[in-house]
């Protein structure tokens, strides 16, 4: 087996380890791992206090005007960015930097990551639940809904790149 290179973790531990938080969650807990439900209490949250009235009148958002604190996942995405962000610089793996292909410009490639990570997480509100969520838990309870979504999200994914390649290749 070749090793991770140097700062990374071994996949198959960490994947292990993974595992064992879905395992920790589902049974202290009753519910799996996601994000985009943290980030939707936190945007009604702060749309509550900027227009009170229009966010309690609001059939989406209207019910988790509260404090985001009060919702468990807001605390596991919180532990993921911070986890993922000391991980990185113990490692030594931060730095500042726009990640694209020749044919691309960092502007460019800025604005297209903001557009996909919209449009991203307004399907998964839609949805009722994000990729992690449906990958992790849902796959982990081996429901159908849940692996169709994930073998669909990597076709979808592969024939992406196919079209897209050019961009990053130059």
């Amino acid at each position: 087996m070749q090793e991770p290179p140097k700062g990374y973790w071994n996949p198959y531990l960490a994947g292990f380890l993974l595992g064992l938080t879905l395992l920790a969650s589902l049974l202290t807990l009753g519910a799996g791992l996601g994000a985009s439900g943290a980030l939707a209490r936190v945007g009604a949250f702060l749309e509550h206090l900027a227009l009170p009235g229009h966010t309690a009148s609001s059939e989406y958002f209207g019910r988790w005007t509260e404090s985001p604190l009060w919702y468990y996942l807001v605390f596991m995405f919180i532990g993921t960015f911070l986890g993922g962000l000391l991980s990185a610089v113990f490692a030594g793996r931060v730095r500042c930097t726009v990640e694209r292909g020749a044919a691309f410009s960092a502007r460019g490639r800025l604005l297209m990551a903001l557009v996909g990570g919209v449009i991203v997480g307004y399907a998964s509100r839609l949805a009722g639940g994000c990729t992690s969520g449906q990958a992790l838990t849902g796959g982990a309870l081996l429901l159908t809904g849940s692996l169709l979504f994930m073998v669909s999200v990597f076709a979808g994914g592969y024939t992406a790149a196919y079209f897209v390649r050019r961009q990053w290749h130059g």
